[in-house]
């Protein structure tokens, strides 16, 4: 009896060793439990000291507030929406350095839709981006959009000629990763006028942005470069207004972004421009008759969901 027990005992023991070796080994063979799908859908909130756009600042180097979301496709498909309060159109109708000053011009949202197709087309960390964007004001008050004799007369007030300044634009990018620094050179070409610039239909805008990774305390450094193109010069050879009224200038930018974790960051950084002035106004003025594209810090919070 006791050695039937013992053998009894010894096969139990054996089976439930081998049981317990099966189990493990099919425990690593066995794939680990999925990972949460990542959402196609995303959401941004910023709040910045300042909207700059392309050098030139979009709120009186005001606060702005500003939102959106994107939805990309595994097919490498995406749309998507961005807002930010603004001023500069009210401003430019409403300055006292531009002589078409309209009273009671009002669009104070821009509202931004954009689709397109991103792949990594050339290789892993290479993505081509190609779509369209549309720059959407909802305006009130605007003028009746002024004949050529009227704005080559009054060359300041091109960008205030009664142009809507919604625009749509084609862009192309190419996306690079070379270990820590990334970025992307990207071309947008307007098939509209341009912002409400008279006459500016064919404006261009290239850009180069790079990121670099410290690997330090989540920061990373950004710089930024790009020439905004607007054809049709309006010249003028006397009077007051005499000059080449050249809408054109290069931008750059120079920051600090930091990540907080969980989709916070913050970021830091100057901008400035070489947009022109003709005489004592220039080109792109604020309502007391200063320079949108002057030299600007901005700081700004964004989250991300």
């Amino acid at each position: 009896m006791k050695s039937l027990q013992k053998k009894a005992i010894s096969a139990v023991a054996v089976g439930l060793l081998t049981g317990l070796a099966c189990a493990s080994a099919f425990a690593e063979d066995a794939p680990a439990a999925d990972a949460p799908e990542v959402s196609p859908i995303t959401a941004n909130v910023t709040v910045a000291s300042n909207y700059i756009y392309r050098g030139l600042t979009q709120t009186n180097n005001k606060p702005a507030i500003q939102g959106g979301f994107d939805y990309a496709h595994e097919s490498g498909l995406y749309i998507g929406n961005w807002n930010s309060n603004i001023s500069w159109i009210n401003d430019g109708y409403g300055a006292s350095s531009n002589p078409k000053t309209v009273a009671g011009v009002s669009a104070p949202i821009e509202m931004d839709f954009y689709a397109g197709f991103k792949k990594e087309l050339i290789g892993e960390g290479f993505a081509s981006d190609v779509g369209v964007l549309q720059y959407y004001y909802s305006t009130s008050g605007l003028p009746g959009i002024q004949s050529s004799a009227t704005v080559n007369a009054n060359p300041t007030a091109r960008q205030a000629a009664g142009v809507n300044p919604s625009t749509t634009e084609l862009y192309a990018a190419q996306n690079f990763t070379f270990g820590p620094a990334t970025g992307f050179l990207k071309f947008s070409y307007a098939v509209s006028n341009l912002f409400g610039i008279y006459n500016s239909s064919g404006s261009y805008y290239p850009d180069l942005t790079a990121n670099y990774d410290t690997g330090m305390f989540g920061v990373t450094v950004n710089a930024h470069v790009g020439y905004q193109y607007v054809p049709n010069n309006i010249v003028v050879n006397s009077g007051t207004y005499a000059g080449t009224w050249n809408s054109s200038y290069a931008d750059w930018k120079l920051g600090l972004t930091k990540d907080f974790g969980g989709g916070l960051s913050g970021s830091a950084y100057y901008t400035g421009t070489s947009a022109q002035k003709v005489g004592s106004t220039y080109i792109y003025s604020t309502p007391n008759g200063g320079n949108q594209g002057r030299g600007n810090a901005v700081v700004a919070l964004t989250k991300t969901f």
